[in-house]
């Protein structure tokens, strides 16, 4: 007996472990015996979103399709936080062990998701033409999947494969939300401004006043995270004209290497092009009627002061209505308007805003399938169910987002979030990286709070970027050449798969493989030459960017128009 004791008492740690491994081991395998019975089909589906909203709506799509499609189904979310979404995705994805649907775009650089995207997940570009079948009965039942979408499906594609990758559920807008009540008792209107100088004309008033505390009242909320958007949907629509001095490549956008190289080449300039100096203030108008401070707030305290009933105004998008309802809940009412921009006739903006702004609405909550997935078909089948017209517009309707398919509705609460289609957009990208944008963002944030003028902005700022800048453009470039390596290898696949098929199949991998490789190696090359001609050598052609003409060349023309111009007819 003693010796029982002894052998108990030497060894209790081991056995304490042995037993709780053991409990461990039997109650995970009745967990997962109830939560997958025999005979059932389980699809794991892992997303980051943690809001209530999220969770019910994917859950009740789920039961919708149980009891609907396939009773043999059950889908079981796996919900991770956003701060280790990349790392978890990363550490599954290469174990072997994902789950059989992904929601991708989170926690990793655009390039990994990239390189993920073809060698984890299934491309879906065979199904993206023909109609969706659980469409059938309604108005899109002949239509295109890829159709079907708000953006035809744009952000389900990735350029860098040349396939459509996942089925997005849903489509996000970002606008002004304001507090009804205090705009009328602040201002005497419940109509939000419709244009800019009456917009900074209501946040003057606004300002003016003060509450029972005798603390002023604060026209916008805002937060290193609020902030953007300001820039992005007001203040840079007015570089917009960058675009024929700097798109030397002609894809319609200004990218951060072509912004330094046409300052380098002094094609732009702080100092000589006028709707920088506009866009700069701009800036200034809206940060001077910010919270003092705001340049070091967090995303939740612009929220807290919102809620507070502090402040009047705030930017943000659709994924914050809901919240931001709830909170304001029989206290008061909560309002959307779009951004007000100046009026054509403005003597500061109006020369240089030349049109509306285009919203570049996104399609986000993006599900792809993986490639252990056992049952892919059923994992697509289910995610065309909730593409489909009836199921994606209930499953926003429960979240309190945009559907992602045309002729759905919307929540009234969202009627402020239509998209405009047709506008201008930022032309100008100071991010080179490194030692740059340290100092652009260490002066930005001095200039937002006022402590430097724009001419210090631009004296301090051009000298340094177009110096130390070239050591960042030179690095960009390096950068570019190594990434070739995983074009080839990309290009290598896609070559070998080419060469595997057959008949019709066969003709359209090997157009893919063509216009890839033109797209990533062969144009490339030629427009990053140039680039870097124009860094070293300077400008061309008398110093006139890629959609302007010389003197010389428009002396010319005139000249021509004039020889043929039809004589005048007798008086």
């Amino acid at each position: 007996m003693m010796s029982l004791v002894r052998w108990l008492h030497r060894y209790s740690a081991f056995i304490v472990i042995a037993l709780t491994y053991g409990w461990a081991c039997v109650s995970i395998y009745r967990y997962r015996t109830k939560e997958e019975p025999p005979g059932t089909i389980t699809l794991r589906y892992a997303h980051w979103q943690l809001e209530p909203g999220v969770r019910i709506a994917l859950d009740e799509l789920a039961r919708d399709y149980q009891r609907t499609v396939n009773p043999r189904v059950r889908i079981i979310q796996n919900v991770i936080p956003e701060s280790i979404y990349g790392q978890w995705a990363s550490t599954q994805l290469m174990g072997g062990t994902a789950p059989d649907i992904i929601n991708t775009g989170l926690g990793l650089p655009y390039y990994i998701w990239v390189m993920y995207l073809n060698r984890y997940f299934i491309p879906l570009t065979s199904i993206v033409n023909a109609p969706n079948p659980y469409n059938r009965g309604t108005d899109l039942s002949n239509m295109p999947l890829r159709l079907t979408y708000h953006d035809a499906m744009r952000m389900g594609y990735i350029d860098e494969l040349q396939e459509y990758m996942t089925l997005p559920l849903s489509q996000f807008i970002v606008r002004i939300f304001y507090n009804k009540d205090l705009l009328e008792k602040l201002t005497g209107s419940a109509t939000p401004p419709k244009t800019y100088r009456a917009f900074i004309a209501a946040c003057a008033t606004i300002r003016s006043q003060t509450n029972a505390a005798g603390a002023h009242y604060i026209p916008i909320a805002a937060s290193q995270y609020h902030y953007v958007m300001w820039d992005n949907y007001m203040c840079d629509a007015l570089t917009y004209p960058a675009l024929r001095k700097a798109d030397f490549n002609r894809d319609g956008t200004v990218g951060n290497d072509e912004t330094f190289a046409a300052f380098r080449a002094g094609l732009l300039s702080f100092k000589n092009f006028p709707p920088l100096r506009a866009r700069f203030a701009m800036v200034r108008d809206l940060c001077d009627n910010c919270q003092p401070g705001f340049t070091g707030v967090t995303r939740d305290e612009a929220v807290f002061l919102f809620a507070q009933q502090r402040v009047v105004f705030m930017s943000t998008g659709t994924w914050d209505v809901r919240s931001l309802q709830q909170q304001a809940e029989g206290k008061y009412r909560v309002g959307i308007m779009d951004y007000p921009m100046p009026t054509p006739d403005d003597p500061v903006f109006g020369p240089y805003l030349e049109g509306p702004v285009f919203d570049r609405p996104f399609t986000g909550f993006c599900p792809a399938i993986t490639r252990t997935c056992k049952h892919p078909d059923i994992a697509l089948d289910f995610l065309l169910f909730a593409a489909s017209k009836m199921h994606n517009e209930r499953f926003n309707a429960t979240v309190g987002w945009i559907p992602a398919i045309i002729n759905t509705r919307m929540d009234d609460a969202l009627r402020g979030f239509e998209p405009h289609m047709e506008g201008v957009y930022a032309c100008l990208n100071f991010n080179l990286g490194g030692e740059t944008w340290v100092k652009y963002a260490q002066l930005y944030a001095l200039y937002k709070v006022n402590q430097i003028s724009y001419d210090e902005f631009a004296t301090q700022f051009e000298s340094f970027y177009k110096d130390r800048g070239l050591r960042d453009f030179m690095e960009l470039q390096r950068d570019w050449r190594r990434s070739m390596v995983t074009s080839e290898q990309m290009l290598t696949g896609i070559r070998a798969q080419a060469l595997a098929a057959t008949g019709a199949l066969a003709r359209s991998a090997w157009v893919k493989y063509r216009v890839m490789t033109a797209a990533r190696q062969v144009w490339p090359e030629i427009s990053h030459a140039e680039q870097l001609q124009l860094v070293l050598d300077g400008p061309r052609s008398g110093g006139v960017g890629p959609y302007e003409y010389s003197s010389n060349v428009l002396a010319r023309i005139r000249a021509r128009l004039a020889a043929h111009a039809p004589a005048e007819p007798p008086p």
